[in-house]
């Protein structure tokens, strides 16, 4: 039993920075987007910073969209951005 709880901790450990690492993806309601400002509010007030060379998709306010996005910091940085239908 000790053998088999030491190596659940080792993998738990192992596994833990990847777990943090991973994107994370929201989706919601455009409010405002900057393109000087290179960023995307959404409707219930989340900011995303959108990343160097960024393509607008057609993004305005009203689009339901979908953003993959890794947390930096307090903020949000996003990595894509998708329009959906």
């Amino acid at each position: 039993m000790r053998v088999l709880l030491s190596n659940l901790a080792i993998v738990t450990v192992l596994t833990a920075p990847a777990v943090a690492l991973a994107a994370q993806t929201a989706t919601g309601t455009v409010k405002s987007y900057s393109p000087s400002a290179m960023t995307l509010t959404l409707s219930d007030g989340t900011s995303y910073m959108l990343p160097k060379g960024f393509k607008d998709p057609g993004l305005k306010a009203g689009e339901k969209v979908s953003i993959a996005y890794d947390a930096a910091g307090k903020g949000h940085q996003a990595k894509s951005v998708k329009i959906l239908q």
